[in-house]
């Protein structure tokens, strides 16, 4: 049963107070046995005793009416002003009159059953003769009374019943009209993730490769145009890139053939295109007005699972990664965040709460387990800023390849101090590149780029490449103990 009092059926509605308990008990005992008549035992257990008031007793009365128990039982009791009962009257229907003793009646008018009913005295001071005493004739008028009372209790359950109905039929008729859920009262609020999402997963696809005997792979991908041009990471299509598969794997779950426009080794992304020209593209934001601690948002397939959605903030920024090895060693000047990528999220998109791409989700760290070189996400993952996928794309989808801004030094990976130090070798500094025409010199330590500090080789380098080619940059140099600024004009890469 439920707890909700509203529900609880009268019979089950406890009762905490002795003194309830006492009364049910006396109402249970009353309505159960029958009305005792006028007699001996009339005084101490009749009904009307129990409760205070003298039952009459059967038979006829003074007044001539015959007192079946019946009569009372639906009948009105002596309703007058002060709550004392008046004495018989006689058959003349006369009042005593002057004061009367407590308990007398009209000499030789009261009946011997009539005298076996013990009476309430009237209150002290006050004389019987001013309450009327019961007549003969009202007898016609006490039926009709009756009658009427008896009608007006059916009358009254009557309405009481129909007036039930009614409310009932309120109560239910309320309860049926309760309004259903309508279109729209899911809608979440713009700027809210549901909301983005909504709007941004129709763009999100997820890409598979097959490379025959070498195996196959799952990676993800977002459209950046209604051209059919698709983003994604090199490594996702590298394996095929000369001969095998692509499949991409719309969100309704259409599939297309797709094909390898270009792609960059050292940038790690690649363009795709497929035959359709009716898809939404996602809009690339601006990636150097991020701040650490902004909301971010990624999609993608990890593990091959489509259309997962992660969120959480950028964690840091300009982050040296260089993924790969040897030919496929990739150079990010990446954003860090702490939304999980997993294996499957590389390509996907990596978005700010007003739904545009802020980066290309390409790397995550991994930490050794045991009998496994990797393992899944813990938190640091890193994107390729749009700013760099922007440039990237727009020149892989012009000309098939991407070029890199270099300023032309060797530089020294045995090095330990901080800075990036250039060999100290005659050819360390290529003749006429960028470097050279500034008065970089063999054994110089570059510790600042465009006046923040720079602490690896690496860092040097994807701090470079996040650059386009005829920017110019200021290299801070350290040279025999004095720190000398030296400008210059970024230049494409030759061999590239």
């Amino acid at each position: 049963m439920s707890d909700d009092p509203t529900e609880r059926r009268p019979s089950d509605a406890p009762l905490d107070r002795p003194e309830e308990v006492e009364q049910t008990g006396a109402i249970e005992r009353a309505t159960t046995q029958p009305i005792p008549r006028a007699g001996a035992d009339s005084e101490d257990h009749g009904w009307f005793s129990r409760f205070g008031s003298p039952r009459p007793a059967d038979g006829p009365r003074a007044d001539g009416h015959t007192g079946s128990p019946a009569d009372y039982r639906v009948g009105v009791p002596y309703a007058y002003p002060g709550g004392a009962m008046p004495p018989p009257g006689d058959p003349s229907g006369s009042a005593s009159s002057g004061s009367a003793p407590s308990g007398s009646a009209s000499s030789g008018a009261a009946s011997s059953a009539a005298a076996s009913v013990p009476l309430l005295p009237p209150p002290t001071g006050s004389p019987v003769a001013a309450y009327p005493a019961p007549t003969g004739a009202p007898r016609r008028r006490r039926g009709l009374l009756v009658t009427g009372v008896v009608a007006l209790c059916l009358a009254s359950g009557v309405v009481g019943g129909v007036a039930g109905q009614v409310l009932e039929d309120r109560v239910v008729s309320s309860i049926r009209a309760l309004p259903e859920p309508g279109p729209g009262v899911t809608d979440r609020p713009a700027g809210s993730v549901a909301n983005i999402v909504a709007r941004v997963l129709p763009s999100v696809v997820t890409i598979k490769v097959d490379a025959g005997p070498e195996g196959s792979g799952t990676g993800s991908g977002f459209v950046i145009d209604d051209r059919g041009h698709i983003l994604t990471n090199n490594h996702v299509v590298a394996a095929v890139a000369s001969n095998g598969s692509i499949e991409v794997v719309l969100s309704n779950g259409e599939t297309e053939k797709a094909t390898v426009v270009g792609r960059d080794v050292s940038y790690d992304l690649a363009v795709l295109r497929i035959k359709r020209t009716d898809l939404t593209p996602l809009r690339l934001g601006a990636s150097n007005k991020v701040v650490v601690g902004d909301a971010v948002i990624a999609v993608g397939a990890p593990l091959g699972l489509d259309q997962t959605v992660t969120s959480g903030i950028i964690s840091a920024l300009d982050r040296p990664v260089a993924p790969g090895a040897g030919d496929d060693l990739s150079f990010i000047n990446a954003i860090q965040t702490d939304a999980a990528i997993n294996p499957g999220n590389s390509g996907g998109p990596l978005l700010d709460l007003s739904g545009q791409v802020i980066g290309v989700n390409s790397a995550i760290a991994r930490v050794p387990s045991a009998g496994s070189s990797s393992s899944g996400n813990i938190g640091l993952g890193f994107a390729i800023p749009s700013d760099q996928a922007r440039r990237t794309a727009d020149q892989l989808i012009a000309t098939g390849k991407a070029t890199h801004p270099i300023i032309g030094v060797l530089l020294d990976r045995r090095y330990s101090g901080e800075g990036a130090l250039v060999q100290d070798v005659s050819d360390a500094v290529t003749p006429n590149a960028p470097a050279d025409k500034a008065g970089v010199e063999p054994g110089d330590v570059i510790i600042r780029f465009e006046g923040k500090p720079i602490r690896t080789p690496d860092q040097l380098i994807v701090s470079i490449r996040s650059r386009a080619v005829g920017e110019t940059v200021t290299l801070t140099v350290e040279r025999d103990g004095k720190q000398i600024d030296l400008r210059m004009t970024l230049e494409a890469d030759p061999e590239k």
